[in-house]
């Protein structure tokens, strides 16, 4: 074979690593997010809500991380804790996000009990080799300030306790943001939504990229 056939090869062979190379770096694997109407486009076209963006960004960087919305409106701690061991079975994931407890404080619910939920299901998750974000919420002032502060604590202790990554407040970009919010008053409009997906983003990348570390992990 001649130096030049030689030369030519090696041309063919570096651009097509060249080309192959974003795919052999991007991520494999289903992301579940197990959330409440928050996460499940309460109000909204499906197709509007922040985890279908998630999907659409994660699919525009090359990406092979299939998502699975999992999200009911009207979810508990209880409710997610009852349905997460068929969830996990069904889908395999290799990541979730999970967005819980907003209904067990508009219900009063103790956040003790929250707390023990959300650490339940990140065990049963872990159990699994399943890497976890935890999101958390807020409660408005007219619970009281006793309520508001206990359920507020209680996802920095779970993140900490089972050393997951946290966002401490899920829907701190669009809470005083007016016009961002259903007529509810509780529910994001679909303009608030990509905001939203900003928020919980760099979390969502450093979740696919080297799994979980306990603490904040908003900027």
């Amino acid at each position: 074979m001649t130096t030049d056939f030689f030369r030519r090869l090696c041309l063919h062979l570096g651009l097509c690593l060249l080309l192959l190379a974003p795919l052999a770096g991007a991520r494999a694997g289903t992301l579940l997010v197990l959330g409440d109407s928050i996460s499940a486009a309460y109000g909204l076209e499906p197709t509007d809500g922040w985890v279908e963006l998630l999907q659409n960004r994660l699919q525009k960087q090359g990406e092979k991380v299939k998502v699975v919305n999992a999200s009911v409106s009207g979810e508990t701690t209880s409710g997610g804790l009852t349905r997460l061991p068929k969830l996990l079975q069904e889908h395999e994931p290799r990541w979730m996000i999970l967005e819980l407890g907003g209904n067990d404080g508009l219900r009063g619910y103790p956040p003790q009990a929250m707390q023990r939920n959300l650490e339940r299901m990140i065990r049963l998750a872990r159990a699994e080799e399943v890497e976890v974000l935890l999101l958390g919420m807020r409660m408005p002032p007219n619970y009281g300030r006793a309520y508001t502060e206990a359920f507020a604590g209680v996802y920095p202790k779970v993140a900490e306790a089972e050393q997951v990554p946290l966002v401490p407040f899920f829907l701190e970009p669009i809470a005083l943001v007016e016009g961002a919010m259903q007529t509810d008053g509780i529910h994001p409009t679909a303009a608030a939504q990509p905001a939203l997906l900003d928020h919980v983003w760099p979390c969502v990348q450093r979740l696919l990229a080297d799994g979980a570390s306990s603490g904040s992990c908003t900027p």
